[in-house]
């Protein structure tokens, strides 16, 4: 979902964990576990976090350093958001002109060059 939103990205993020928390969400499972809901700030339109150095660090991290490292701070654009079908196919329906501050790319460029397989097994959601 894509909408406007006067408050800070470090406070909204902690008002979509209030809303997680509502729903029954619990932060003691470790990173990447199965969970009922997630909500994550993947921009907040040309915005870098914390820095461009550190934005590009926390994105170019090796895959099996990937699970062990949790950032102690918000970083947007969401460090993995170019590698994932899951968020990138909703993203380019909302917006697929949306240009990724550090990689210069569109939404729609990003989903082309995903690797073959990448979008296997999602399934349009029922309307």
């Amino acid at each position: 979902m894509a909408f406007h939103c006067p408050l800070p990205p470090d406070e909204l993020l902690t008002h979509l964990h209030g809303i997680e928390a509502e729903l029954g969400r619990t932060r003691d499972g470790g990173r990447w576990q199965a969970r009922g809901i997630d909500l994550d700030l993947i921009a907040v339109g040309d915005m870098v976090l914390p820095d461009a150095a550190g934005q590009d660090e926390w994105r170019s991290l090796p895959p099996a350093e990937q699970p062990l490292r949790a950032p102690d701070r918000l970083i947007l654009p969401h460090p993995r958001l170019q590698d994932r079908g899951f968020v990138l196919v909703p993203l380019a329906e909302v917006a697929p002109d949306w240009m990724h501050p550090r990689l210069r790319l569109t939404v729609a460029q990003m989903l082309a060059a995903l690797p073959p397989g990448a979008l296997r097994g999602m399934v349009p959601a029922s309307s």
